[in-house]
């Protein structure tokens, strides 16, 4: 009996011994697949580091990319474009002005009255579908339909559309377009929806102009620009003081105010305020100093247009949630701390911006939001909540990043007209000797507007790149539709300029 007794004793012990030991085992196994994960975590943050230092290299870069854009055409990744801007609005314009904008399958129409003093501004807008047959037919077919909607805007307004009085229009068209004037241009290529053959390599402004013309309504199209343009005449009849114009939305770009002398490429130049807004297209800025990853370099790879756009696709909207996607891919395939790999993650863009700050924001103690994105978004059930605090840190490094860099950009702007506080001295050192001038940099779009981590990231390396005695001269405003109401205002400040002439390029 004894011997029984003490065979099932050593029995038990063993079982119990060996459950004991696979437990230990998969603690084990866990901990090195745990340990895998924050490895990738611990890579991205090394990969992503931006330094002041770093940034300061970035800010010299954008610097001398803008000079080179400037001396030639095609001698930088910036394309320097001339927008014959040379009159921005000073906020003692009068009058009722309109503006298109056009740039998707909707298009709007504005109306603003101005009574000088930078009065209030409340336009009256009316937004419209654009037909589908519109966007792929015949070029007179989409401009007589927008001249005739045009028509109907001015005829339920208060301005007749039997007026005497010529109608002034700011055009913005948001297609790739080669500026010849103020108020001309020809397009390039159209993008989105659009594939309207007949129009390409023809005069755009022109086109709409011949379309009111036959509509009978009395209207000048005075300005053709970009949505960032507009933001800077919007920012700049706000606030005297503003030089720059940054959107950083789903896309982003800049532009800003330079001196005619400083634009090397055309010869004999002559504007009468003795400057003109230059856009940069600054989401083609490239330097080897950008904190690249292998992320973005597949990224890169697998989009349409790779080797373009690199500043873009680090900064913009349109690729961060891509990039935390493309990092909890890779974790997925190492690790089962998110279950099984979810086909979702293999999607490109399955993972947007609104949902990335939406999870990136989630203060909840147990990060419920991340756990519904990452269930509804990206297929992935159950996730424990050491792996949902996983998530938050990986958009915390990939926006942290997103926004330094932004920064970097903008004081690269200001080192090149002299506002930094450098005094041309490369390494962002600032002297002590130069009066700083108070400087606006207008910035609009969603990211900057609606993410509070990106706008706090961003204000924190403008102070760490410039310092605080020169970042507190330098101001951020918000600006609002500035492709809308810009554009409005920039018909405004150009109704009774002369146009800008006499351009020889080199």
């Amino acid at each position: 009996m004894g011997k029984v007794v003490l065979g099932v004793a050593v029995g038990v012990a063993v079982a119990a011994c060996a459950v004991a030991a696979l437990v230990v085992g998969r603690r084990v196994r866990s901990r090195k697949k745990w340990k895998r994960v924050v490895g990738v975590l611990k890579e991205l943050e090394e990969s992503c580091e931006t330094t002041v230092g770093r940034l300061r290299q970035v800010v010299d870069a954008m610097a001398v990319e803008m000079h080179a854009g400037l001396a030639s055409e095609g001698g930088s990744k910036l394309k320097m474009l001339l927008t014959f801007v040379d009159d921005l609005p000073s906020g003692s314009e009068k009058g009722i002005f309109y503006a298109l904008d056009l740039g998707g399958t909707n298009f709007r129409v504005l109306r603003v009255e101005l009574g000088g003093q930078r009065s209030d501004l409340d336009p009256d807008v009316v937004q419209q579908p654009i037909p589908e047959q519109l966007m792929t037919g015949k070029s007179e077919d989409l401009f007589d339909f927008i001249a005739s909607s045009l028509y109907q805007f001015v005829e339920k307004g208060n301005d007749s559309v039997q007026s005497l009085v010529t109608k002034e229009l700011g055009f913005t068209f948001s297609f790739p377009v080669k500026q010849t004037s103020v108020s001309s241009g020809v397009l390039i290529k159209w993008t989105k929806a659009f594939a309207i053959k007949d129009m390409v390599g023809k005069e755009v402004a022109g086109a709409l102009q011949q379309a009111l013309d036959r509509k009978g309504l009395n209207m000048r199209v005075a300005v053709l620009v970009n949505d960032t343009v507009g933001t800077l005449a919007l920012g700049h009849y706000h606030d005297a003081d503003t030089v720059a114009a940054v959107i950083i939305g789903t896309g982003t770009n800049a532009c800003y105010w330079e001196r005619t002398d400083a634009i090397i490429k055309c010869q004999g130049l002559l504007t009468t305020s003795g400057g003109l807004v230059v856009n940069m297209e600054w989401g083609n800025f490239w330097s080897s100093h950008l904190p690249r990853t292998s992320y973005d370099i597949k990224l890169d790879a697998e989009s349409p247009n790779p080797n373009d756009q690199g500043f873009e696709k680090m900064i913009s909207g349109m690729y961060l949630g891509d990039i935390v996607r493309r990092v909890i891919l890779r974790m997925s395939e190492q690790s089962d701390i998110f279950g099984p790999v979810s086909s979702s993650l293999y999607l490109p863009f399955a993972l947007r911006m609104p949902a990335m700050a939406a999870m990136h924001g989630d203060d909840s103690p147990e990060l419920m939001e991340v756990a519904r994105i990452l269930n509804d978004v990206l297929d992935i059930p159950d996730v424990p909540l050491k792996a949902r605090k996983l998530v938050v840190k990986i958009c915390d490094v990939v926006t942290r990043r997103a926004a330094r860099l932004a920064a970097a950009g903008i004081v690269g702007i200001l080192k090149k007209i002299g506002r930094d506080g450098s005094g041309g001295i490369t390494g962002g050192r600032s002297r002590s000797d130069i009066k700083m001038r108070r400087t606006v940099v207008a910035v609009e779009g969603s990211l900057y507007t609606q993410c509070t981590m990106f706008r706090e990231y961003l204000h924190e390396a403008l102070h760490e790149i410039l310092g605080e005695d020169i970042a507190r001269h330098v101001v951020i405003n918000v600006t609002e539709d500035g492709s809308g109401t810009g554009a409005a205002l920039l018909a405004a400040s150009h109704s009774s300029s002369g146009s800008v002439d006499n351009i020889q390029p080199v």
